[in-house]
């Protein structure tokens, strides 16, 4: 997995699951606290989730064999998805469930009181380390982008995950805090049970933003349009390609993309200057977007009248023809 995977950010975000699983577990034990119960299962699904990360990373980076010519690199977003899934039923569906249990049957937390807040406070240190660790993963290659338009439109599944799984697991350190704290103070149990539902919304939500997200990239994504209009002007600047018929784009994975393109070529040249000019763009491609591994230029003739007029006009628009 590359730096842009974050590999960083998910094992931070894994060690800082296990321990706070862990404490959680002894918190819950000891004291009965559903909130704990729920916020303890949530790390261990988060733990989970981390290590299917790391482990699709690793399967990605198997070389193409016949059967499967374009790589393996679609399985990070398959291992992505699959954490979605994880997410909202081992995490989100449990806590509700757990929380209708409590809200039915309520019970106050008589025993170890001071412990599930020391747990929950020594668990907010950690996740927000873990957070702060993607957060500066994530601007190494974020750019201008808002957190919001990075999530959607990020290649690499892994860091925008963590950092979903991280505010979330925040978030729902929070409400498990605040429950606890009303049930304590009230001696009333039905708080602790309106903190895990609240924990179980919050994973619920972040799980189908993340499945929605994944699919996209498991469908298959074009290259952004900065990255598209990159592969337009290199193609345009150099001899041999009049203008850019059509082209389209499309991510094997988060670092492999494949450039289909038909381009206009002189009508003058012969078929060894059309060679020679189709291999100089596939290098400019390369070196102005070195994730195109896959590039395939159809050479044609361009003809504008044969060319609907809506189209001609866009196509012109996205590459003009070089004059000279």
């Amino acid at each position: 997995m590359s730096a842009g995977g974050g590999t960083k950010a998910i094992i931070a975000a894994l060690g800082a699951n296990l321990g706070i699983a862990v404490t959680k577990l002894v918190a819950w034990l000891l004291t009965g606290s559903s909130s704990m119960l729920a916020e303890s299962i949530h790390s261990v699904a988060d733990s989970g989730n981390q290590a299917l990360l790391l482990l699709g990373g690793k399967r990605a980076d198997r070389k193409a064999t016949p059967e499967h010519p374009f790589g393996y690199g679609r399985e990070r977003y398959i291992y992505a998805f699959i954490v979605s899934i994880v997410l909202f039923s081992l995490g989100g569906l449990f806590a509700l469930y757990e929380a209708y249990h409590k809200i039915q049957h309520p019970e106050a937390i008589e025993d170890w009181q001071w412990v599930p807040i020391a747990v929950l406070l020594i668990a907010i240190c950690l996740e927000g380390y873990s957070f702060r660790t993607a957060v500066h993963e994530s601007n190494q290659t974020r750019g201008n982008a808002s957190w919001m338009q990075y999530i959607r439109r990020a290649k690499a599944p892994e860091l925008p995950v963590v950092l979903l799984e991280d505010a979330g697991a925040l978030l729902g350190l929070m409400f498990a805090l605040v429950g606890v704290v009303l049930t304590l103070i009230t001696g009333n149990g039905v708080w602790d049970g309106v903190g895990t539902g609240a924990i179980g919304l919050l994973l619920v939500t972040i799980a189908i933003i993340l499945a929605v997200e994944t699919k996209s990239l498991l469908v298959g994504e074009s290259a952004t349009p900065a990255a598209v209009a990159k592969i337009a002007r290199a193609m345009l600047d150099g001899p041999g390609v009049e203008r850019i018929i059509h082209m389209k784009t499309m991510h094997l994975g988060p670092e492999e993309l494949l450039v289909a393109a038909k381009i206009a070529v002189p009508r003058t040249e012969v078929a060894e200057e059309v060679a020679m000019h189709i291999n100089e763009t596939e290098a400019r491609i390369r070196e102005a977007m070195p994730i195109a591994r896959v590039i395939y230029l159809e050479p044609d003739i361009y003809r504008p009248e044969k060319a609907p007029t809506a189209q001609r006009a866009a196509e012109e628009a996205a590459a003009p023809p070089i004059t000279s």
